[in-house]
């Protein structure tokens, strides 16, 4: 790999939409797709969900280039996948559960790992809820840390500020996303 410099000019040429721009989506595609696949298979046992998703993580790096804002590359790349990952689950969770009143239906044998369950769990319910109530530079950070699963420092790179910044909002964001829980879930409350 020649680096996260050559990334962004590639990514300024797909950008552009021409040949040339497809050519470097092929670029990108050979340096990021392998450990790409790599993670995404790490955080989802169905092949299948996978592949759907490294080819929908690429398809959204050729639509939305241009809003790439200079950061790490592959770290861009590890959020849309991270993100498009979510949107299977959370899609083949709703077809299980509109499918499963069919006479005769038999469930899938796949079962959702954990991690997915959470993933997808992240966007709905009391913690989805919470996320939303805390500012957004605090709710990137929790993102890009735990649900992407960025280092201090790709998460740097990716929201373009330093380090030290990450850590400090990681630890608010931890705190206001409890607070903010606690009001929509007080402990010991009643449901």
């Amino acid at each position: 790999m020649r680096g996260d410099h050559d990334d962004a000019a590639l990514l300024r040429a797909v950008a552009r939409g021409d040949a040339a721009g497809a050519e470097a989506l092929a670029e990108l595609y050979d340096r990021h797709s392998g450990w790409l696949l790599a993670r995404l298979s790490r955080r989802c046992d169905d092949p299948e969900t996978v592949r759907e998703v490294l080819q929908d993580t690429f398809l959204t790096v050729w639509r939305s280039a241009g809003t790439h804002r200079g950061g790490e590359a592959g770290g861009w790349l590890w959020v849309i996948a991270a993100r498009r990952l979510v949107d299977a689950v959370r899609a083949r969770s709703r077809a299980e559960r509109g499918t499963s009143w069919r006479p005769g239906y038999e469930p899938p044998a796949h079962a959702p790992s954990a991690e997915e369950r959470v993933l997808a769990g992240l966007e709905y319910g009391d913690v989805g809820a919470a996320l939303d109530r805390i500012s957004p530079e605090l709710r990137d950070v929790l993102r890009a840390t735990v649900v992407d699963g960025l280092t201090t420092r790709e998460t740097a790179r990716l929201l373009g500020i330093p380090e030290g910044t990450v850590k400090t909002r990681a630890m608010r964001a931890r705190r206001e996303l409890r607070a903010a829980l606690e009001r929509i879930a007080p402990l010991g409350g009643t449901a």
